[in-house]
């Protein structure tokens, strides 16, 4: 079993994350380019899933996407429990999880890769051919993270975590969203203040310190 992952990206980070919850230990090969904002060119040949993170399984099959990942290690190793256990909980968590991706990752997503010329050609990931960027995503981008962080600052007025008391992969996306968003200096708000508190309780978590 092995890890496909890249340091710098949100994604693979919310695989490393909640592997390192769980202290759960496997080979991890990084296949990003050092110093530089593409993979490696021998990896994008050899797998036409052309992302990452990419877990690679011991009969030699492939498990892409980091939620799909984080599945698969949830149900290997239950405990503790980051996606739930009743149904309410697990519908929840995946509820909010999803809206911490929708809202958030794209949001941030269509930001970066719109406006920085390292992307020039590669508007989106995990394709061969070239997809042109769009300036006008570049200001919706911006729009919508606003939203995020306006609706989730909101959710944490009565909750002490994302999807209610619990540490969940919830809280997971939404700090790998906040953190990249953070890099590309449109951080959180100072009137978000529940969002604020929440930030920096769950920054210090050891699982963030690995």
């Amino acid at each position: 079993m092995k890890l496909f992952t890249w340091g710098i990206a949100p994604n693979p980070r919310r695989v490393e994350i909640f592997l390192a919850e769980k202290e759960i230990q496997i080979p991890v090969e990084e296949v990003g380019v050092p110093g530089k904002a593409f993979l490696k060119p021998e990896f994008l040949e050899s797998h036409a899933h052309r992302r990452v993170p990419l877990l690679q399984l011991d009969d030699g099959s492939y498990i892409g996407e980091a939620m799909a990942i984080c599945r698969y290690f949830e149900t290997l190793h239950p405990e503790p429990p980051l996606m739930g256990t009743s149904p309410q909980e697990i519908a929840q968590i995946e509820m909010w999880e999803r809206l911490a991706e929708l809202d958030g990752m794209q949001a941030i997503a269509e930001f970066y890769r719109n406006s920085k010329g390292s992307f020039a050609d590669r508007s989106l990931p995990g394709y061969s051919n070239s997809l042109q960027q769009i300036p006008a995503l570049i200001e919706r981008g911006k729009a919508r993270l606003e939203q995020f962080y306006l609706k989730f600052d909101a959710q944490l007025a009565a909750n002490e975590y994302v999807a209610g008391e619990k540490f969940t992969v919830a809280d997971i996306t939404s700090l790998c969203v906040i953190d990249f968003a953070a890099f590309s200096e449109l951080g959180i708000p100072e009137e978000c203040s529940n969002l604020q508190r929440w930030y920096h309780v769950v920054s210090e978590r050891p699982s963030l310190k690995k």
